[in-house]
């Protein structure tokens, strides 16, 4: 079965960094394009980032654009969403999510697993 597990939350200072990781499973992870979403406290899901499935292109919500950075490593099955000068309201509860299909735009995308979620928080 699709097992999606997040790792690397925690506490960060407003402008520092956190990376992200997804371990993927029970799927051809390199067929799908994936995502990255969050819900803050009291708030719906936002979807943060997606990527393609080989990798060639990216997409942002404007608000985390030059600051958050997704990749992914196809031979290890694995999402990653590097973030940078984190600001308190990117505090919430960070999900990896898998795209029905290989590619996907802002408008365009198909989630259809998600995993349990990591917390971080911006707190000084």
């Amino acid at each position: 079965q699709v097992q999606l597990v997040e790792s690397g939350g925690g506490l960060a200072h407003p402008g520092g960094s956190l990376r992200l990781s997804c371990a993927a499973s029970g799927f051809t992870f390199s067929s799908f394009a994936m995502s990255w979403a969050r819900q803050a406290p009291g708030k719906g899901f936002e979807w943060v980032a997606g990527i393609w499935r080989d990798g060639s292109n990216t997409y942002y919500i404007d608000s985390v654009k030059g600051r958050f950075s997704i990749s992914r490593d196809n031979t290890k099955n694995a999402l990653y969403l590097q973030m940078t000068n984190l600001k308190p309201e990117d505090t919430g509860r960070y999900f990896c999510v898998k795209d029905k299909a290989g590619i996907l735009t802002p408008s365009t995308y198909v989630h259809d697993y998600w995993g349990a979620g990591i917390q971080v928080t911006v707190s000084s």
